[in-house]
């Protein structure tokens, strides 16, 4: 295999890898937020702050592994 299509591999199976764990840290984090939630309605506006403060860190470490794999694809 040529080294270019060897990184364009490499930059798709990363980019893949990176989606797939931001849609699983999300997924881990929401279950969780809706359940507490559910048994306390009170402290639901609490609870979402948290949560879409630590989905934009998940979002942004996702970000982050997406432009190094479009980098590794450029050289």
């Amino acid at each position: 295999m040529e080294p270019t299509a060897l990184a364009y591999l490499g930059a798709g199976l990363g980019a893949g890898l990176v989606a797939l764990g931001a849609g699983l840290g999300i997924g881990r984090l929401a279950g969780p937020a809706m359940e507490g939630s559910a048994r306390q309605p009170e402290a639901a506006g609490d609870i979402r702050t948290s949560m879409i403060i630590a989905a934009a860190l998940i979002e942004g470490v996702a970000l982050f592994g997406l432009v190094i794999c479009i980098i590794l694809a450029t050289k």
